[in-house]
């Protein structure tokens, strides 16, 4: 209650869509639009007073000036540089904020591979500043001190009703993934587990004229495979969490979501690459009243990566607005 009473967020009103305000509400990189929006429209944490304001919002959006200027021929990326560090440059130049704390309470939000990137050429917006970001590699210096994880959400055509499954106890499978074969990981889970056995299912393509859909199979999985691809970050693992089958999450140097707040060994399973091989004895080796724990708590923490317009306690926005808070307060107490 304290947060939602007092923590307050100034967006900076310069820029015009689409390049800011901006950005996109369907696919995998739906959350840098929706919550962009969502936070230029709160009514609880926004104000429109710079003096009252706990932290500064820049409210780019990298997917969009990608989308706008990247040129795919010439492949040109210090577009980023010479945009945000123009916006940069203006807001430090009319406001004091900025430069009173070199940017330490203010934020972007990412959801796209280039997120980091895309602050590289603003050395207090990479050092610095709190970075909002889907791709959250602790080994392309992420800082989870500062910085705060996002989960990806994968809104194929924007819609946000009915995200989540109800329970089933029909879970057949014991393991599913289907996806890819990109990225350092995902190619030893396909040699190790692709057409190999017929309680693991890991497909690159959902076969056509095949009985379930992929929203089917992870409701009838009780694992779900959540590999890293190019980036550590996966879609899949909210996807898990929805259709409340267990995560097992392959990746490294990948710093989870709300991490501050939610203890992610408590409703998943971790695997290494090296472990691939054993995964089906891994697996197995989980009894049933064990899985059960584990599925009940994916149950209970479905709310917290649940997108809501308006949106309502304890979901994935308040989430994120929480890690935004807490390192706020970190920055009060080492000021």
């Amino acid at each position: 209650m304290l947060m939602e009473n007092m923590f307050k967020i100034y967006v900076y009103e310069e820029g015009e869509p689409p390049l800011f305000h901006d950005g996109p509400s369907k696919d995998i990189y739906s959350t840098e639009g929706i919550f962009l929006g969502l936070i230029e429209s709160s009514k609880r944490f926004r104000t429109y007073d710079p003096n009252q304001a706990h932290v500064y919002f820049l409210p780019f959006s990298v997917v969009m000036i990608l989308h706008h200027l990247f040129d795919p021929v010439v492949r040109d990326k210090a577009v980023l540089e010479r945009v945000i560090g123009d916006y940069v440059r203006i807001v430090s130049t009319k406001y004091p904020y900025w430069n009173t704390s070199l940017g330490a309470d203010h934020f972007m939000l990412s959801c796209h591979d280039w997120g980091p990137r895309a602050t590289w050429y603003e050395h207090h917006l990479y050092f610095t500043s709190m970075r909002v970001l889907c791709n959250a590699n602790t080994s392309e210096f992420f800082n989870p001190r500062k910085d705060i994880s996002f989960p990806e959400i994968n809104l194929k055509v924007g819609n946000i009703t009915g995200l989540t499954t109800t329970s089933s106890s029909n879970r057949t499978i014991l393991a599913f993934f289907a996806g890819k074969s990109h990225g350092l990981i995902r190619p030893s889970l396909f040699q190790h587990w692709k057409d190999k056995d017929d309680d693991i299912k890991v497909f690159e393509n959902m076969p056509e004229n095949y009985p379930l859909s992929y929203k089917e199979m992870m409701e009838r999985s009780k694992f779900c495979l959540c590999p890293s691809g190019y980036e550590v970050a996966s879609p899949r693992v909210v996807e898990a969490i929805y259709a409340e089958c267990v995560p097992v999450l392959i990746s490294e140097d990948y710093v989870l979501p709300f991490s501050d707040v939610l203890d992610w060994d408590k409703f998943t399973v971790r695997v290494s690459v090296k472990e691939l091989g054993e995964l089906k004895t891994i697996l197995t080796r989980i009894g049933d009243d064990d899985y059960e724990a584990l599925r009940g708590r994916v149950r209970q923490v479905q709310r917290h990566f649940v997108v809501n317009d308006p949106p309502k306690r304890y979901d994935v926005f308040h989430m994120m607005i929480h890690s935004l808070w807490l390192r706020r307060l970190n920055l009060r107490i080492n000021a």
